[in-house]
């Protein structure tokens, strides 16, 4: 059974940072395009970063420059490094494995607020 178990969100104030990860279980990441993704209230869930099997690092151009997403193969786990967090950042964070072109698991979801 895969599981992702996302953690670190929470409430910061804009300009703060905030370091999220994601402990998946289950699949072996190294395998895989892994990768944070954001749902805010009303919106579509969008892609904010993924790095493939290989290392290869993309980012939506929201967040380049600030964001930075890193893995550890060996404890199989995801991070996104958040710095500079601006109030538009705020949104429920996930967690998402690539399995196939159709196949995504997900984590629950983690919530950043960014208000002073």
């Amino acid at each position: 059974q895969v599981q992702l178990v996302e953690s670190g969100g929470g409430l910061v104030q804009p300009g703060g940072s905030l370091r999220l990860s994601c402990v998946v279980s289950g699949i072996t990441i190294s395998w895989y395009t892994v990768g944070w993704y954001r749902q805010a209230p009303g919106k579509q869930r969008e892609v904010v970063a993924t790095i493939t099997y290989g290392g290869t690092m993309n980012y939506v151009d929201s967040v380049k420059g600030r964001f930075t997403i890193s893995k550890d193969n060996a404890k199989n786990t995801v991070y996104l490094q958040m710095n500079s967090l601006k109030p538009d950042d705020a949104a429920v964070y996930y967690c998402g494995v690539v399995r196939t072109p159709t196949l995504t698991y997900w984590g629950q979801g983690t919530q950043v607020t960014v208000s002073s």
